[in-house]
C-alpha cells in the first residue's frame, strides 16, 4: 500500500475511473461473459477476460497484511525506506538519532542485520514457533478464517523491493536473507488448507518509478536492484519477471498490485495479463486481477485504497483498507479505527456492488497484536450470524438510505453508522431482500425506501429478525406500507447483542422492482423484473449496459424517475434509430422497442420543472422573481413559487443550462473563481459561465459545478432564507449537494 505522499499521479487516474464507473450503471452482475481459450499480449485479447467471476463476487471479504522488512523501525509507516532518505522528514531524522545517518547505516541493513546506536541487533527475520520464534503462519490462517474472510494473502513484496518467495531474479529475498524462510510458499500453503482463496498482493511498480528517488545512487550492481536503479528496459523486465514467478509459485486466485502500473512498459504489463491467464486456464481455475491505474478496466477489477463509491457502482470492485488510519505496517504507537467502523463500512461496500481487502499490521516478529484480531474477530462474530446476508449476495437497485454517508471515491475514511442507517442485499436468486440496520432502532422500523410511491409489495410473503445463531429467525408482526415507507414491528428491546440487525424480507416471486427516485432503471423483462441495471443521469454505451446487468439488446420494461427522461438508441455510441421516453413503460414491446436499444442517455427531462434543494439547509435554489440581470441567485425555503422552480436543458457536451420559470433568466457562474463567489442569473447568452454539469453524487445526490468556474454551487450550510448561493471548490460536504424534485 501506498501512504498519501507523491500520490498525486495516482489519485488522478483513480478518480478518472471511478467516475466512468459511477456512470456506468449500478446492481446487476452483468451478462455472463465466455472465457477464451487462450489469450496474446494484447489488449483486444486480455480484455475478453472476466475480471469478476462468481466465487469473487460470492466472497466479500478478504485479509492481507504489510509484514516485511519496514516493520523492524516500526516508526512511521511502510514508506520509511522512502523517508528515512528525504530531507527534513520526521523519518530521516528518528533513523539519524536510532540508527546513524543514512549514508552509513542504509535500508538494506535491516535486511542484512546489524546493530543500532544502542547496540541491538537489527534484522527481520522472523522465526517460527517450531523454531523457538514467535511465527505461525497457520495460526494467522485459522485468524484470517474466524474473522470470516473467503480470500487471503501476503504482500510478496512492498515499493523496498524486497521479495517475500525463493526468486531467482532478485537475491534480495526471505530465503537467502533476513529470514531464510519462503514466506510466501508458508503462507499460501496455511492459507489454502483453510480452505480459502489465495491473495498475493505486489507493489513492486513504485519500486524504480519513484519510491527511492531521494535515496543515494549504488555503485553495486545487486544494490541497485534492491533500491530500483537498474535503468528502465532492466527494471521493466525484472517487474514482469517477479510476477511470473510469483505466478508459477503460488498459484494465486486473486493477483492484486498497487498504484504506478501506468508507469511500467505497456507491452510488460501485457505479457503479464496474459501469462496469468493462460496459466490460470492450465490451473482450470477463475482467477482476478486488480489495479488502480494502467489497466483498461476490463478483464480487471478496480480497486479504491482506503474508500468506495457513495453509490451503487459497476462494475463489480474491490477496496483496499487497513484497520488503521497512521500506517499499513506496524508502528509503535499505532491507532485503529473502532469495530464499528470497520464492520458498517464494510456493509456499506458490499451494498453498492463491491468487495472488501482488509489490511492487518503484524509485527516485525509475527506477533499480531491482540487490538487487531479483536477487530477482525468483531467482523467474524457478525459473518458467523448473519453471513447469509453478506455471502453470495448481489446488490439490490438501491444500496441503502439514513444519515450517514460513506465512500465518495478513494481515500474517504470509513464510518459507523447510526440506527436509522440501512444497507441492501439480496439473494442471488432474487426472491429475498436484506435490509441490515446499523444499531438496534427501538420497537419499530420505518424503511422510507418501501414506500407505497416506490414499490408493490403485494408478494411479499414474511418479514423476519435474523436470529443471533446463523440459520435462526425471530418472526415479525405483518408490517404496514404507506407513501411514507414500510414499518416494521420490532422486538421492545433488543433480543441480543449485535453490531448490526438483519430483517429479512421474502417474496413469492421476485423482488418487484424499485421505482427510482433519480436517472432510470431498465430491465430485462417486462413488468420491472429480471435483471435490472439502474443509469445516472449521463451517457451509457453497449459497454456500460453489459456492466451495469441487462445489457444491449435486452431492455425490455423501463423506468425513468419522475422528471427524466431516456434516450434510447438501435445502435451503439448513440446510433441507429431513437426512441424517447419520459414516463414508465412496463412492456417495450407495446411500442417496438423492445430488446432493441443498445445505448442510452438519461437526462432531466427539459419539459419539466424541478425545485433544486440543498442537501443540508434543505432550501430551495432561488431566482427571487423578476430581477435585474446578473442579481444574486439565493435560497428560500420551499413555497410552491415559479421563483424556485428550475428546468435543467441540455446544451450538449454533458452541460446543462438552468432556466427559471419567473424571469426566464438561467443560472450563471458569472466567471468568477474564487471561491465563495457568488452564483448569479442573466438572459441566456450561451456562455461557457452559463453551462453546469449535474453530477450524480449517490442516492438523489447531485453537484453542479460551473464549465467556467470549475465550482460547484454551494448552500453555505444552515443558512436562513434569502441567504445568497455561492461557489465553491468541490469536496466532501453536503453543503455541495443538491437534489432535484420534479414540481
Amino acid at each position: 500500500m501506498s501512504s498519501s505522499i507523491n500520490r498525486r499521479h495516482f489519485l488522478a487516474g483513480a478518480t478518472c475511473v471511478a467516475a466512468a464507473a459511477v456512470a456506468g450503471g449500478v446492481f446487476g452482475s452483468g451478462v455472463a461473459q465466455a472465457a477464451p481459450t487462450a489469450y496474446t499480449p494484447d489488449w483486444d485479447s486480455v480484455d475478453q477476460h472476466p475480471a469478476a467471476p462468481e466465487w469473487f463476487q460470492d466472497a466479500k471479504f478478504g485479509i492481507y497484511f504489510h509484514w516485511g522488512v519496514f516493520s523492524v523501525p516500526a516508526y512511521g509507516n511502510e514508506w520509511y525506506p522512502r523517508n528515512m532518505y528525504r530531507a527534513g522528514d520526521s523519518a530521516r531524522q528518528h533513523h539519524i538519532e536510532t540508527y546513524g545517518q543514512p549514508s552509513a547505516w542504509p535500508y538494506h541493513n535491516f535486511i542484512n542485520g546489524a546493530r543500532d546506536l544502542a547496540g541491538n541487533f537489527k534484522q527481520f527475520a522472523p522465526k517460527l514457533k517450531s523454531a523457538g520464534g514467535k511465527f505461525d503462519p497457520d495460526e494467522w490462517a485459522q485468524l484470517f478464517v474466524d474473522a470470516g474472510a473467503r480470500f487471503a494473502g501476503p504482500v510478496a513484496e512492498h515499493h523496498d523491493g524486497f521479495s517475500m518467495w525463493d526468486s531467482q531474479v532478485n537475491e534480495w529475498n526471505s530465503v537467502q536473507k533476513g529470514p531464510g524462510l519462503d514466506l510466501l510458499k508458508l503462507f499460501s500453503t496455511a492459507i489454502r488448507a483453510k480452505g480459502l482463496k489465495l491473495l498475493v498482493a505486489m507493489h513492486h511498480a513504485y519500486n524504480f518509478t519513484g519510491f527511492y528517488e531521494h535515496a543515494p545512487a549504488q555503485t553495486d550492481p545487486s544494490l541497485k536492484k534492491l533500491y530500483g536503479q537498474l535503468g528502465p528496459a532492466a527494471e521493466n523486465q525484472l517487474w514482469f519477471d517477479k510476477l511470473k514467478e510469483v505466478v508459477d509459485r503460488a498459484q494465486p486466485d486473486i493477483l492484486w498490485q498497487d498504484f504506478n502500473l501506468d508507469e511500467v512498459d505497456e507491452q510488460q504489463r501485457l505479457n503479464f495479463l496474459a501469462y496469468y491467464y493462460n496459466q490460470a486456464i492450465g490451473w482450470g481455475r477463475e482467477v482476478v486481477t486488480t489495479y488502480k491505474d494502467g489497466m483498461n478496466g476490463k478483464g480487471e477489477v478496480f480497486d479504491y485504497e482506503r474508500g468506495g463509491p457513495a453509490d451503487l457502482t459497476t462494475p463489480y470492485w474491490l477496496t483496499d483498507d487497513s484497520i488503521s488510519s497512521s500506517s499499513w505496517c506496524y508502528t509503535q504507537g499505532i491507532g485503529y479505527y473502532s469495530i464499528q467502523q470497520m464492520l458498517h463500512s464494510f456493509i456499506d461496500r458490499v451494498s453498492k456492488n463491491g468487495n472488501v481487502l482488509l489490511n492487518i499490521a503484524p509485527m516485525a516478529d509475527g506477533t499480531i497484536p491482540q487490538a487487531q484480531k479483536d477487530i477482525l474477530l468483531g467482523i467474524g462474530d457478525h459473518l458467523k450470524r448473519f453471513g447469509e446476508s453478506v455471502y453470495a449476495t448481489r446488490a439490490w437497485t438501491a444500496y441503502g438510505e439514513g444519515p450517514t454517508k460513506m465512500g465518495g471515491g478513494s481515500f474517504t475514511t470509513p464510518h459507523a453508522g447510526t440506527p436509522q442507517d440501512i444497507r441492501f442485499t439480496r439473494d442471488k436468486a432474487g426472491t429475498v431482500l436484506y435490509a441490515t440496520v446499523l444499531g438496534w432502532p427501538g420497537s419499530s422500523l420505518t424503511i422510507k425506501t418501501l414506500g407505497s410511491d416506490r414499490i408493490n409489495l403485494s408478494s411479499l410473503t414474511s418479514v423476519k429478525l435474523l436470529g443471533t445463531t446463523a440459520g435462526t429467525y425471530i418472526d415479525l408482526p405483518t408490517p404496514v406500507q404507506n407513501s411514507s415507507g414500510l414499518t416494521v414491528t420490532l422486538p421492545s428491546s433488543a433480543p441480543y447483542s449485535a453490531g448490526a440487525y438483519v430483517l429479512k424480507l421474502a417474496f413469492s416471486g421476485p423482488i418487484p422492482g424499485l421505482r427510482p427516485l433519480a436517472g432510470a432503471i431498465a430491465f430485462a423483462d417486462v413488468n420491472y423484473t429480471g435483471t435490472a441495471g439502474v443509469f445516472t443521469v449521463g451517457d451509457h454505451t453497449a459497454a456500460d449496459l453489459t456492466a451495469a446487468g441487462p445489457g444491449p439488446g435486452t431492455i425490455s420494461s423501463l423506468r425513468p424517475a419522475p422528471g427524466y427522461q431516456v434516450v434510447g438508441h438501435s445502435g451503439d455510441n448513440f446510433t441507429g434509430t431513437s426512441w424517447t421516453f419520459t414516463a414508465e413503460n412496463p412492456d417495450l414491446r407495446v411500442t417496438g422497442n423492445n430488446d432493441r436499444i443498445a445505448s442510452l442517455r438519461v437526462q432531466f427531462n427539459p419539459a419539466t420543472y424541478f425545485r433544486i434543494i440543498n442537501a443540508t439547509n434543505g432550501l430551495a435554489l432561488d431566482s427571487g422573481g423578476d430581477v435585474a440581470s446578473g442579481s444574486n441567485l439565493k435560497q428560500w425555503t420551499w413555497n410552491g413559487s415559479t421563483n424556485l422552480q428550475w428546468r435543467a436543458e441540455a446544451v450538449g457536451g454533458g452541460y446543462y443550462r438552468l432556466v427559471n420559470r419567473t424571469n426566464g433568466m438561467v443560472a450563471d457562474g458569472w466567471g468568477a473563481t474564487d471561491i465563495g463567489s457568488a452564483a448569479r442569473q442573466a438572459p441566456w447568452n450561451g456562455g461557457s459561465n452559463q453551462q453546469w454539469r449535474i453530477t450524480h453524487r449517490g442516492g438523489d445526490h447531485y453537484t453542479i459545478a460551473n464549465r467556467t468556474t470549475g465550482l460547484v454551487l454551494d448552500g453555505g450550510g444552515n443558512v436562513g432564507s434569502g441567504s445568497v448561493t455561492k461557489q465553491w471548490t468541490y469536496g466532501s460536504s453536503a453543503n455541495l449537494l443538491w437534489t432535484f424534485t420534479a414540481v
